[in-house]
């Protein structure tokens, strides 16, 4: 996806075992996207600041969706139980969905755990890319990329830097 380009839709299986689509979430005024998983370290290292912003934006009408679309076949940790239990433990129930087809994360063009894809209020793609400057340790980050976008999209104005290349484990694709 290009900065600018309109959301493609979607239809998700959730950790709460209801389906989900675009339209569920079309009265918010923006929409983070993060494509990741269970077992990658670089995710992992990222489930506590993904629930801090979820919480913190939920009031400014912010929706933040986690979508695991890694194939379960190649690692067990990715499985759908391993997602709910995930879901609970990291602060993000319900808001963590499983794309089995993995054509979400192919329509959205992801290609990394954990990856962003920022949506305004018309859903046009505003930002993409990564969290932060600091995977590996939340004490030494220095840019907060994701929550600059967040505040810009939040307050209808463009975003400074709307793309900065995440850094990530590769999706699992199907074989």
């Amino acid at each position: 996806m290009n900065i600018g380009d309109k959301m493609p839709k979607f239809n998700l299986f959730g950790v709460d075992d209801k389906m989900y689509n675009n339209f569920d979430f079309a009265d918010k005024y923006a929409l983070a996207i993060v494509f990741t998983c269970n077992h990658c370290s670089y995710s992992r290292s990222y489930w506590s600041r993904i629930a801090k912003l979820k919480e913190r934006y939920e009031e400014d009408n912010l929706a933040m969706l986690c979508i695991n679309s890694n194939d379960a076949s190649q690692n067990a940790d990715e499985s759908f139980e391993n997602m709910k239990i995930t879901a609970k433990q990291v602060g993000i129930y319900p808001d963590y969905f499983i794309d089995e087809s993995q054509e979400v994360a192919q329509a959205f063009g992801a290609e990394l755990t954990p990856e962003v894809f920022l949506f305004n209020s018309k859903r046009e793609l505003v930002y993409k890319g990564a969290i932060d400057d600091c995977w590996d340790n939340e004490n030494n980050v220095t840019h907060v990329y994701l929550e600059d976008a967040i505040e810009y999209a939040l307050d209808g104005i463009e975003v400074d830097y709307p793309e900065i290349r995440a850094d990530g484990c590769g999706i699992k694709w199907k074989q």
